[in-house]
This record gives structure tokens, C-alpha cells and sequence, in this order.
């Protein structure tokens, strides 16, 4: 099954930042949705991207599982490791590293910076035996290309050799028999597309993350191991190739063979450092022969995307020329022992050309109608407005990826609101010094306020102290962080309904603000005529329940008159009954 890139991104982590897209060299990067991935057509896995995302949703894809699993083969396993590895484990002796890896099951730890002194000696007799007057390295997998790629023009005056990891896998295989396994682990990102263009090669390219992984995976700790004889480089320790990691090494082991060849020799370190200084430079005729060291990486592989050193660049520099032998000059010119040729061909990157009418309609989008709207902040990513438009017409950028645009927008929308809020809106920071206001806000504090606003529209840096009689209930929002409302707050003879509102806390607050002096009159009015409504329908309650008392007293007294007048009628009739009864 076909690896996938060696670069991808965790989508749900990326924040929308652009950080990759400013230190891709190559522009590598599209943006969809707010979402930046690697474009691998486009990339050279220098690695930058997976450096510089500040949320870690740039990942670097894990061979791990596939090296395991070649462990527990049946074919022995060798490693190459690059020489930077005394940067990263500076505390772990040579011994003990191979004892370590040993003990991952690998069968023998070698030094990648063997095939590096077969590349010097290459290089050298190159050079001797009068080859083109400028001669590009190709020890840097991702700065090779980056030429391919970018400048194809430049392809010829490439080495034409492997570099030194895949010339150090052709040793192995030689003194170890072409079946063995081979894994390198360093800090690069680009190996391992190394590995993916060379699996006859390379089995797999790990970096020191990975190394990191696996030992902590099986539980080993290097510094408590006790190396044994056997823990030793195979087949011999480098020289002089271990000081490929830094800038200048590689130039220096192969002046050390060249001898006093009439060559100029050069660093270049970083891609835009490569571009700019060879841009172009096919239409000159060079007066010596020149040799480029070419690093992807500021600072050469010492500072490469996969370490996690953070000391002083100098410190690292100096474990590695202090572990490296130095070049002894006027080596004798030698063949390389095993054949590292490799003719490298060109790869040129698709660019499509765009009319001027393109860009103009482009620009548009993002608010840029003539050059001095292209403010080339490089917040977007590219270093210039039209570079966005470029990726915008290419379909890996969109409009919203333009900061200075959506602030506009953004601004535009605010005041717009501010203008048709039909209350006095203010914003104010910390001081109380006005950062936004609108008309209506001045116009609610007499006519001098509104000469001001009409003179600095938005009134910036105004005291509100000096405006708003009720101060004391901003600062005092400002300090509790509370929201404060007042439906009718008085001030002399007039009536205004404020809201106060924390927009960051200690820091920035607003307020909308209404005068409801007319409103209030009018409840008043409603109010007064209410209460007399409900004083007239109190007094006709009271005269209903006075006449109802005096009703209830009249009905008492006849009742009771006719009850006394009934009972003794009935008394009456009773005696004379009894009367006439009797004998």
C-alpha cells in the first residue's frame, strides 16, 4: 500500500493562524475552510511548517509501526545515524546510544557521515578533473528539490550523486549483504521522501521524535545501559563527515580532498537564502569555479524540524565539530568506494501565468482597487497582496485569509451600526478615554460635544469624564465587571436610560444611552391622572359602602320591630286561648 506524504495536518487542531504558510519557502500551503494543508506537488519537505505550528496540527508521519515490524522479521536490520544525534541526546555517550539501539533489536548501529566521506571524495574529483564552473551539493534532500522544482534551469550543475544517507545505504549493503534492512533516524523531515523515492535503499527514514517513541515504547533508557565491546560503530567510525551537520562542514571535508584546486567555496543556508543568491545567476558567466553547499535548514541540520534542542545554536555547533575529526588537508584524491552516480533530472513546479485583468478582479474581492490598498502586510501568509491573489486565482487561498481586509470590513460593519443605532452608543477604554462613539451619542450632551464629533468623527481619545454627568456608574462597572442599567436616571431636568456593559473585563466598556425626558413626562402625566381615577373610585367606594351601612342599619331596626310586633301578637292570642279554656 502506497505511503502517504510525509507531511500532513490534524485538521480539527488548526487554528487558523497562517504561521505555516509564512515560513513555507514555497508557498506549499492551501487554505480551505480555514484549514491549511500541504499541497505535496508543491512541497519539498524542508519541514518548516511542522516547526513552526504553534498547536502541533502539522504532523510528520510515523514509520514506527513498519520498523517494528522489520525488527521482528527475519532479515537483520542495520541503522544509519546522522551525526547530529550528539545535538539531541547530548548527555548519552556514543556506547551507550548503540547499546540502546542494539537492544531495539537492530543488529548494528552505523554512522551516516561514512557515506558523506564518500560524497567529499566525489565531489572533490568533480571538481579536479574540471567539471562546470558552478557546482550545486546535493547532500540536502529537500534543497535538491527545491531546484528541481523551482529553478530546473539550475538542474545540470547539480553533483550528479546520492547524498550521503543513500551512499552510506549502498555501503551497508555491500559489507552486509543486499537483503539487510536499513533504517536511518535523524532530524529530517526530507529523508524520508528519500526513503519513499529509494525503498531498494532505504527501508524507512525515522527522526529523532520517532527514536524518542520507540525507546520509551520498550522502556529503555539509555544513560542506565552498560554498553558491552560489541557496542561500537560498524564498520568503523566516521572522520571528518561527521561535520556535515553544520554549515560549512561539508566544504570544509571537501576543500581537505581538493587541494588546491582554484575553487570558491560557499555556504548557502535556508531556501530563500538558496534563491536569492542563485537567481538568475545561468545568464552569468562566473570568473572561478564555484562550489554551493546547499542546506534547506538556517543553521544546517543541527537546527533541522525534528529536534527538540533548544540551546544556543553555537553549543550544538560546537558538539559537532568537537565529535568529528578534523579534515587533514592535501588528502590524496580517491574514487568513491562504492558507486554513489545519480543523474538528477528536472521536476519543474506547474506555475500557470495570470492576466493583469485576473489579479485586478481578484483584488477586488479583498477590498484592493488600486495599488495603494495593497499594503503587503503579510499577514495572510504571502509576502504581498498579489502573491494572495496568486493563490486565490490558484484555488489555495480564500478572501478571508486578508487581516487587513476583514478589519475594514469589520470596521465598516461597526460604524454602520453605530450610524442606525438610534441611541448614544460610546466605547471607552480603561481611562475612560472614548475609542468609539456616534452621532447620537454627541448629540445627547449638548452642542459643544457635537462641534467635537463633527470635527473628529468617533470623537478617539476624548475624555468621557468631561461629557457624561453620570461617570461614576462606568467606573463602577469597570471595576466590578458587573453590567448597570437605569431606566430613569435624573440629572438637573433631564431623564436618560442607561445600560453599562463590560466588553473586556478591566479593560474596554460600553454603554447605549437614551434621553427619555419626553417618555417620562408623559408617564408622569398618566401616572397623576391614574391616581385621581383611582382617589374618585376610592370615594364612591366609600360613599356605596356608607350607604350600604346605613341600608343595613334601617333594615335592622324594621326587622327587629317586626319581630318584636310578631312575638307579642303571638302572646296575645296565646293568653286568650288559655282564657277560654278554663273551667
Amino acid at each position: 500500500m502506497p505511503k502517504h506524504y510525509p507531511i500532513y495536518t490534524i485538521e480539527t487542531e488548526c487554528q487558523d493562524c497562517y504561521r505555516c504558510l509564512r515560513q513555507c519557502p514555497v508557498k506549499a500551503i492551501q487554505v480551505e475552510g480555514g484549514r491549511a494543508t500541504v499541497v505535496p506537488e508543491l512541497c519539498i519537505a524542508c519541514g518548516q511548517c511542522v516547526a513552526a505550528c504553534p498547536s502541533h496540527a502539522k504532523q510528520v508521519r510515523s514509520d514506527m509501526f513498519g520498523v517494528f515490524k522489520l525488527l521482528r522479521g527475519s532479515r537483520p536490520t542495520y541503522v544509519s545515524l546522522a551525526p547530529s544525534w550528539v545535538t539531541e541526546f547530548p548527555d548519552i555517550s556514543p556506547q551507550a546510544m548503540i547499546a540502546a539501539l542494539r537492544k531495539l533489536g537492530f543488529s548494528g548501529v552505523s554512522e551516516t557521515a561514512l557515506g558523506a566521506q564518500e560524497v567529499s571524495a566525489a565531489v572533490a574529483q568533480t571538481l579536479c578533473q574540471g567539471g562546470p564552473r558552478l557546482l550545486l551539493s546535493t547532500a540536502c534532500p529537500a534543497a535538491v528539490d527545491f531546484i528541481r522544482g523551482y529553478m530546473p534551469e539550475l538542474v545540470p550543475n547539480l553533483t550528479p550523486l546520492f547524498s550521503p544517507l543513500l551512499s552510506h545505504c549502498r555501503m551497508l549493503r555491500r559489507a552486509y549483504g543486499p537483503q539487510i534492512g536499513v533504517v536511518f533516524f535523524g532530524p529530517c523531515v526530507a529523508k524520508k521522501t528519500e526513503a519513499d523515492n529509494h525503498p531498494g535503499l532505504l527501508d524507512a527514514a525515522m527522526t529523532y521524535t520517532d527514536l524518542r517513541a520507540m525507546l520509551r515504547e520498550d522502556g529503555i533508557n539509555p544513560a542506565s545501559l552498560v554498553p558491552g565491546p560489541a557496542d561500537v560503530f560498524m564498520p568503523q567510525p566516521a572522520r571528518d563527515g561527521a561535520l556535515y551537520p553544520i554549515e560549512g562542514g561539508m566544504s570544509d571535508t571537501v576543500k581537505a580532498y581538493a587541494g588546491n584546486a582554484e575553487v570558491c567555496f560557499t555556504t548557502l543556508s535556508g531556501i530563500a537564502t538558496i534563491e536569492a543568491a542563485l537567481q538568475g545567476i545561468q545568464n552569468h558567466v562566473l570568473p572561478r569555479p564555484v562550489f554551493v553547499e546547499m542546506l534547506a535548514c538556517v543553521g544546517g541540520c543541527v537546527r533541522g524540524p525534528c529536534v527538540s534542542s533548544n540551546r544556543p545554536r553555537l553549543l550544538d555547533q560546537l558538539d559537532v565539530f568537537n565529535r568529528a575529526a578534523k579534515p587533514v588537508p592535501d588528502m590524496p584524491i580517491r574514487p568513491a568506494l562504492v558507486a554513489i552516480s545519480e543523474r538528477k533530472n528536472p521536476s519543474p513546479v506547474d506555475i500557470p501565468v495570470y492576466s493583469e485583468d485576473q489579479y485586478v478582479k481578484v483584488l477586488r474581492l479583498i477590498g484592493k482597487f488600486g495599488p495603494e490598498d495593497e499594503i503587503n502586510c503579510g499577514g495572510c501568509g504571502h509576502e504581498s497582496c498579489r502573491g494572495l491573489a496568486r493563490a486565490m486565482l490558484e484555488g489555495m487561498a480564500e478572501p478571508s485569509m486578508c487581516v487587513h481586509f476583514l478589519r475594514k470590513r469589520a470596521t465598516r460593519k461597526a460604524n454602520t451600526l453605530l450610524r442606525c443605532i438610534p441611541a448614544g452608543v460610546v466605547i471607552a477604554d480603561a481611562k475612560l478615554h472614548i475609542i468609539e462613539c456616534n452621532e447620537h451619542f454627541a448629540r445627547l450632551f449638548g452642542e459643544d460635544t457635537l462641534m467635537a464629533y463633527e470635527a473628529s468623527p468617533g470623537m478617539e481619545g476624548a475624555t468621557l469624564e468631561k461629557i457624561v454627568p453620570f461617570i461614576g456608574l462606568f467606573r463602577r462597572a469597570l471595576e466590578t465587571e458587573t453590567d448597570i442599567h437605569r431606566d430613569a436616571l435624573r440629572q438637573d431636568d433631564r431623564v436618560f436610560s442607561v445600560t453599562i456593559f463590560t466588553i473586556e473585563p478591566r479593560n474596554v466598556i460600553g454603554g447605549v444611552i437614551f434621553d427619555v425626558t419626553g417618555s417620562e413626562l408623559r408617564r408622569d402625566e398618566i401616572a397623576q391622572r391614574a391616581r385621581e381615577i383611582i382617589r374618585k373610585n376610592l370615594e364612591t367606594v366609600q360613599e356605596i359602602a356608607c350607604r350600604l351601612g346605613e341600608n343595613m342599619a334601617d333594615t335592622e331596626i324594621l326587622l327587629r320591630s317586626l319581630a318584636e310586633g310578631f312575638s307579642s301578637g303571638a302572646r296575645t292570642i296565646a293568653e286568650k286561648d288559655l282564657r277560654g279554656r278554663r273551667p
